[in-house]
């Protein structure tokens, strides 16, 4: 039977790709064949991460990327294409959070900074990566939203704001690029340990029991219980899915 989660031949960029979700979802896009390009900013981080991924058996490449600055971002996705052949999936997981009391105490400059990764990078990355998706004949575009962009969070007014973008913003980009046979999905991971929410366990420690107990699965999810979502969205299994966003929370949205 013709396998339709196979990759082999498919080239992935994958933003923030060298910790926590990304490289979860990195290493998952690998063993269902796809060559990986991780598009980060640490670039030692992301030298480990590649190590790690080729020592899968594929080929990974480290691109340096911030993916709010825009011209990095088309040298990379240049690069990417120059050195790998082209460019067939994208997934935009590349976040940032800055927390205050309250919105009112959040700087101009945080807000700024938080939606220039979270979602101008997603614009950023997406509309780069367009035309060398159309000159391969189609292709899988996967962001990476949040809880938060369901719900709304006094602590993380900017991160909630660019969040519930990003689903609206995958919605506009399934519709418009469908003629294209690009499929545009989104990931919304619930309650994942990773570094960002250790950040927030340290400033919120109560929050912990809290959380698994309103989340039916009774805990917390691990980075690499993304990645199965994610190759569906990544391969020709998924290609009557568009537009749609996917909660990956234990149930946590449910109730």
């Amino acid at each position: 039977m013709d396998n339709m989660f196979d990759l082999t031949g498919k080239v992935a960029m994958v933003t923030g790709g060298n910790g926590g979700i990304g490289k979860g979802i990195s290493i998952g896009l690998a063993r269902a064949g796809a060559t990986v390009a991780v598009a980060a900013c640490d670039e030692p981080k992301t030298a480990a991460a590649v190590s790690e991924i080729a020592a899968l058996g594929v080929r990974s490449v480290g691109f340096k990327c911030d993916v709010s600055d825009r011209k990095s971002v088309a040298l990379t996705v240049e690069a990417i294409v120059s050195e790998l052949g082209g460019l067939d999936i994208l997934v935009n997981n590349a976040g940032i959070t800055i927390r205050s009391d309250g919105p009112e105490d959040l700087s101009p400059d945080a807000w700024e900074a938080v939606i220039g990764v979270n979602l101008t990078g997603v614009y950023n990355c997406s509309t780069l990566a367009y035309p060398e998706m159309v000159n391969r004949g189609g292709g899988k575009i996967i962001n990476i939203g949040s809880m938060m962009s369901i719900f709304g969070s006094g602590y993380a007014s900017a991160y909630s704001a660019s969040k519930g973008g990003v689903v609206q913003y995958t919605k506009s980009c399934a519709v418009g690029w469908a003629q294209d046979n690009i499929q545009v999905n989104a990931i919304l991971p619930g309650w994942i340990t990773t570094d960002m929410t250790r950040g927030f366990l340290e400033r919120f420690p109560d929050r912990y029991d809290t959380i698994t107990n309103r989340t039916p699965a009774g805990r917390w999810g691990q980075t690499h219980e993304l990645a199965g979502t994610a190759v569906f969205l990544a391969a020709r299994a998924s290609d009557f899915v568009t537009g749609t966003s996917i909660a990956v929370d234990g149930g946590y949205s449910a109730w």
